[in-house]
């Protein structure tokens, strides 16, 4: 019997275990700076063994950002093909409870970390949407039901379509245009969030999806009662599963690379296997875009 209760929570500890292999690839045209966060964060999750492979070798400088623990590197790169490859093995804590049930903060309650987290930014209007916002959903039970109420909203409204926005397209224009792919829809979550005066961050990360070749994930979370919550208005994959990289305001603050100079990307593979699972699927190429000066490489 002991050894049988052993057997499945061995079982138990390897479904929460992921492998990832990121491979991004470039060519690029002059010398230029390169900044990457594809690190997994060591906040939240485990980073059992990792190992970042650069071709051809270029020193790195590596950077915590604090308080988001986000894991920035940063590296000179020659013209010519270079290649990015990152590997880690990450074990997820046990999930959390979804939230249901937890009570809305007071604005006097939130922890001065998270203040600014009210306020509109770059991609995430809530000033812009505050009276829409207002009209949608100040009717709803206020906490975790008003914010899965947003969730499901834009859920039910908002059409996946890849290819229907840009890195430039904000939370007002996809609530106007109605389509997106999950930068967006986690962008208007959080305007949404924010205009209701809950505070609200965008996530990007790795995840297994059921279906469709490898990407970055990005979902939106919201501070609940005393704690973060987080929300997947895509339902594209399960988001207990999400190996987080990054954490920040809008996606202007979680790219996953930008680089100064000229280049263009040739292909990426953010792949993740769960350990005792099938192998990642294969590299999507890229678009090749017009040579740029200081491009923010967003992830989703």
């Amino acid at each position: 019997m002991a050894v049988a209760a052993s057997a499945q929570r061995d079982i138990a500890e390897a479904a929460r275990r992921f492998n990832v292999d990121c491979s991004l690839k470039y060519e690029v045209q002059s010398p230029a700076h390169f900044v990457f966060q594809v690190e997994a964060v060591e906040s939240g999750q485990t980073v059992i063994d990792e190992s970042l492979t650069l071709t051809p070798p270029a020193s790195v400088q590596r950077h915590t950002h604090s308080p988001s623990n986000n894991r920035l590197i940063r590296l000179d790169v020659m013209p010519g093909l270079f290649e990015l490859n990152y590997r880690a093995t990450v074990e997820l804590a046990p999930p959390l409870p979804s939230g249901e049930g937890l009570p809305e903060s007071s604005v006097s309650s939130i922890p001065f970390d998270y203040i600014h987290l009210l306020s509109p930014t770059r991609y995430c209007e809530s000033d812009l949407l505050s009276s829409a916002t207002l009209k949608m959903f100040s009717q709803s039970a206020p906490g975790w039901e008003r914010v899965e109420h947003i969730r499901q909203w834009i859920h039910d409204n908002i059409e996946y379509a890849i290819g229907s926005t840009t890195t430039t397209s904000t939370a007002c224009d996809v609530f106007l245009q109605r389509r997106g792919v999950c930068r967006d829809f986690a962008h208007l979550g959080i305007a949404f969030c924010r205009a209701l005066n809950i505070p609200a961050r965008f996530v990007v990360g790795y995840v297994k999806f059921p279906e469709g070749a490898p990407d970055f994930h990005a979902v939106f979370e919201a501070w609940i009662g005393t704690r973060w919550v987080l929300f997947d208005a895509t339902e594209m994959a399960p988001i207990d599963e999400l190996i987080r990289v990054g954490t920040g305001r809008d996606a202007k603050d979680v790219p996953f690379a930008t680089f100064f100079g000229e280049a263009r990307m040739l292909s990426m593979s953010p792949a993740v296997e769960q350990v005792g699972g099938s192998r990642p699927s294969a590299p999507i190429p890229s678009p090749a875009p017009k040579p740029q000066l200081a491009r923010p490489a967003y992830a989703v």
